[in-house]
């Protein structure tokens, strides 16, 4: 018999003594919580029976509470409020509809551009194609061909602004199939990189050019963050022009809708418009200077002001030495009247401007400008818009109705209606969105509105 078989036998012994004794009081310890639990309930229930009840009445109350707010969610926040396009994962930053007015195109921050399907206006859902951009490509403007269905994305990366072409492959021919194949998804037909070196693009503006020779091809403006603007042919990413507004930063850039002229609201009070020169061949030839529109004005009121604001910030402007002073207060003029946004009429021969002074103005831009005629003023009118303590608020963006008769206006998430001739409020819809409004920044919702 080994020596060591005794020593094994005793080791395995007191192991199993020693489990036994450790399981056991694990046993004992869930056993008597059990019991606890078991004892506590009936107490509870014998102190006050009818407490259970009180937490049934109150979830019911929940649920009743969620399913108003959804009702309330789904309810048309203005009678011209027509449908909602929900579905997008973040900010969407700009938007455009097609020539036909049949498809709408969304650039949203999640990195996808969503193009739309608007068959029925009415219908609860919506049909949408997805393009997914190149990955840290955040897409922040959009504006469709001639085509209807072929778009130019501007996006948004570290290194810079970027502009990219998709269109549709012509499908293949089915052979007598009766199940037809899946149309084929947008391909990146053209791209540019670093567009406007590391500035972002504030927006695109694509028009079908028909004045003229134009031979019928969409052009594009692309507007800079800084004083740059640069004007691309739609189908085949050409640089047409480059043109500097000089005026520090720019708010907004478009073009007339036949193509002619293309026009920037930017830091100062003048509005500069440049003609688009095309050849008998319909190819643009060059863009060159054409007019500008004078007639926004500060009110001695406002300049009053930023100065007291410049002297509670501790900064005297006869203090300043070497003429900054001056610079300063010419500085604060301009920012004071400053042209935010601008459009041009449907058959192109006006121009509506709005400016922090406080005023629309409707403009003649149907001028000899090579005779040195300038642009004259028809109309102006003050913005009917004002805060809790009395202040004209100034306009982000107005659009006006193919008729030319309303003007579309909005100040963040307020939209309002205009007589164009009058510049009387024709209705207004306050809080469209929860922030600002669609047309350029935006929700993760649409709203689409008739005008």
């Amino acid at each position: 018999m080994s020596p060591l078989l005794p020593i094994i036998l005793l080791t395995t012994i007191l192991g199993a003594i020693t489990a036994f004794l450790i399981f056991g009081n694990y046993f004992k310890k869930q056993k008597s919580e059990v019991e606890s639990l078991a004892k506590a309930e009936p107490n509870n229930n014998n102190a006050n029976p009818k407490k259970p009840s009180k937490p049934a009445i109150s979830s019911k109350k929940l649920k009743h509470h969620s399913h108003a707010s959804d009702k309330e969610q789904n309810k048309k926040h203005h009678p011209l409020d027509l449908n909602t396009l929900k579905g997008h994962g973040d900010s969407v930053g700009g938007l455009c509809f097609s020539p036909d007015g049949r498809n709408l195109v969304t650039a949203c921050a999640d990195g996808v551009v969503r193009v739309f399907r608007l068959d029925d206006i009415s219908n609860k859902s919506f049909k949408f194609l997805r393009i997914n951009m190149p990955a840290g490509n955040q897409p922040v403007a959009v504006a469709f061909l001639e085509d209807n269905s072929s778009i130019v994305v501007a996006t948004q990366t570290l290194s810079g602004s970027s502009l990219y072409m998709y269109a549709e492959e012509k499908a293949n021919p089915s052979n007598g199939n009766k199940q037809q194949a899946k149309p084929p998804l947008p391909e990146i037909k053209w791209e540019h990189h670093k567009v406007h070196e590391k500035n972002a693009i504030l927006n695109l503006f694509g028009t079908t050019a028909t004045y003229g020779s134009a031979d019928g091809s969409t052009i594009v403006a692309s507007c800079s963050e800084a004083t740059e603007i640069k004007l691309w042919h739609g189908k085949n990413g050409k640089l047409l022009g480059t043109v500097d507004t000089n005026q520090l930063k720019n708010h907004m850039a478009t073009i007339s809708p036949d193509g002619r002229f293309m026009a920037a609201a930017a830091f100062t009070a003048d509005v500069k418009i440049w003609e688009i020169v095309y050849t008998k061949d319909g190819s643009v030839k060059e863009v060159v200077k054409a007019m500008q529109l004078k007639g926004h004005k500060n009110s001695a009121i406002q300049i009053a002001a930023a100065i007291t604001a410049l002297k509670s910030a501790k900064i005297h402007l006869l203090d300043v030495d070497f003429g900054l002073g001056d610079m300063i207060l010419d500085i604060i003029s301009m920012n004071h009247s400053a042209v935010t946004c601008l459009c041009f009429s449907p058959n192109s021969d006006k121009m509506i401007t709005a400016s922090k002074d406080g005023t629309l103005k409707v403009w003649n831009t149907n001028v000899r400008y090579h005779m040195d005629e300038d642009p004259k003023i028809l109309r102006g009118f003050p913005i009917p818009l004002h805060d809790s303590k009395g202040a004209t608020l100034h306009y982000d963006h107005l659009s006006l109705s193919p008729d030319g008769k309303i003007l579309a206006v909005t100040h963040g998430s307020t939209l309002q209606w205009l007589c164009a001739e009058t510049g009387v409020v024709l209705d207004t819809a306050e809080k469209a969105h929860d922030g600002k409004f669609i047309l350029y920044r935006e929700r993760t919702s649409l709203r689409l509105h008739i005008i």
